[in-house]
């Protein structure tokens, strides 16, 4: 392979490299000159992926027999980036023309790479992407010709789902058929080495084609526009409002909260971690008008009884909140059903909403499900654990992302994920954040707190707050203070 700097020097690149300039348009002129020359511009009648007669034809394929030839396109095509100021973190390469490209650029570059599967594995892991990425790295697609735009967009529409910033492509040739407006309707930037335009240009004046090819070729490309269909990329629910997300969410329980949290303007969930029912009632009375989630832990309330139940069931109506229970099932499924069900607390009978682990699977939240008594007509719904807030905490490496999995999977129960950061993107699903306080820092048993603004960034729709209003002076006004600063960062957030 060709090692050099790119463009270390206006003359020679290395000793076998045949461009001696570090011009780019000049190095566009004796590329254009190359791919003729291994016959990867080819001129006819062809028929392109996506069914269309062409005149010419690119078979970039060839470039793999052509080590200094595919080593100059590479460090072309990043040198495209020269005025991009966002740091890139992957890069992955359409299958499979781009594939050494991306390798190359990734080595020249020392930058992470993905491969995007044709299709899933059906064992092991299941991937489509291969590679080691976090939520929110910024990656460039790398591609070598773009007609339509669709090729791309199956790619971008893969890393989104797994909540990759993708927003550029950097593309050997644009056949200028309508690709570069499709992708741009998709948010994604398109960089090219050449447009057919400029290539043909090249090659005519090198001598290699005559003006009427190079004519017959441009007056195709201009009356030979693609359509394409829009695809569903996956929505960026944190841009959206929540009323909108009401429309758009496939659990009736998830809709009427979301529309609760824009008519009370509150993203507030009250963390009631008191012992005795008094307490409870009190803190629910009075931040009843505030909140949207009262949450407890009804196994630590030492005098619970029936008529505690009902006076809370009744502030909840009154207030217009929802009551959840934090149990976080996690057993098989029978001994989950026993759980929801039996007992003196008889969770399914008031809690509109429960937490439940995801290292159980599936069965567990069919056993909430079909165990429910007939009696209960009332829609209930499930908050499913993919991360944790304390310190050390084991949710980590795959676990988030298989329970997101699960999640999406079970949206008939499954209104919301727990987590600590946005793990994805479907906008009918709520992230419920625990662990926020009005400013950041860990308490003496490891639970970390993240203030508001933070973590409504970091994706969070539904807040839980505890401490940081039970343990005040002035409970109302600490309810009052958390509920303005996370409504106003979830309007800065849109």
């Amino acid at each position: 392979m060709c090692k050099f700097e790119f463009w270390p020097s206006p003359t020679a690149l290395c000793n076998k490299c045949p461009i001696k300039t570090n011009r780019m348009e000049e190095i566009r002129k004796e590329l254009a000159v190359m791919l003729y020359d291994i016959k990867a511009v080819k001129f006819g009648e062809f028929t392109t992926k996506i069914g269309i007669k062409t005149p010419i034809y690119f078979d970039l394929r060839v470039i793999i027999a052509y080590p200094t030839i595919i080593g100059v396109l590479a460090q072309a095509l990043w040198k495209l980036r020269r005025h991009s100021t966002n740091k890139v973190n992957q890069i992955c390469g359409v299958p499979y023309t781009a594939l050494p490209l991306a390798t190359l650029i990734s080595v020249q570059n020392d930058i992470r790479m993905l491969i995007k599967r044709k299709e899933a594995k059906s064992y092991g892991t299941m991937k489509l992407v291969e590679g080691v990425y976090l939520p929110r790295d910024n990656c460039v697609i790398i591609e070598d010709v773009i007609t339509s735009g669709s090729s791309i967009l199956e790619t971008v529409n893969v890393l989104r789902k797994e909540q990759l910033t993708v927003t550029e492509a950097l593309v050997i040739i644009d056949r200028e058929q309508g690709g570069r407006y499709n992708l741009e309707n998709h948010d994604i930037e398109v960089k090219s080495i050449f447009t057919v335009t400029a290539f043909m240009k090249y090659l005519f004046e090198a001598g290699k084609i005559t003006k009427q090819i190079m004519h017959d070729v441009n007056n195709y490309m201009r009356s030979n526009q693609v359509q394409i269909p829009p695809l569903s990329l996956p929505m960026n629910r944190l841009k959206l409002s929540y009323y909108k997300r009401a429309e758009l969410a496939q659990n009736p329980l998830a809709s009427r909260l979301l529309k609760l949290m824009e008519k009370k303007q509150s993203n507030l969930c009250l963390a009631a971690d008191f012992t005795e029912a008094k307490a409870i009632l009190h803190i629910a009375d009075l931040a009843g008008p505030h909140i949207v989630v009262l949450k407890l832990h009804i196994d630590i309330v030492e005098d619970f009884d029936k008529e505690f139940m009902r006076d809370l069931k009744q502030l909840a109506k009154q207030h217009e909140f929802l009551l959840m229970e934090d149990r976080k099932f996690s057993d098989i499924g029978k001994t989950v059903a026993l759980q929801y069900n039996k007992g003196i607390y008889k969770i399914s009978e008031w809690a509109d909403l429960v937490t439940v682990h995801a290292v159980s699977g599936k069965t567990v939240l069919d056993a909430l499900k079909k165990s429910l008594p007939p009696d209960v007509t009332e829609h209930r719904g499930v908050f499913l654990v993919a991360e944790m807030s304390c310190k050390d905490a084991l949710t980590k490496d795959n676990y988030p992302k298989n329970a997101v999995s699960l999640a999406e999977d079970a949206t008939d129960l499954v209104i919301g994920v727990v987590c600590q950061s946005n793990l994805f993107s479907s906008p009918g699903l709520l992230q419920l954040t625990p662990g926020v306080k009005l400013t950041r820092g860990v308490d003496e048993l490891g639970q970390q707190y993240n203030d508001p603004q933070s973590v409504m960034s970091a994706g969070a729709d539904l807040v839980v707050v505890g401490r940081g209003i039970t343990e005040t002076s002035d409970e109302l006004g600490a309810v009052i203070e958390y509920k303005k600063q996370l409504w106003a960062a979830y309007e800065n957030r849109m």
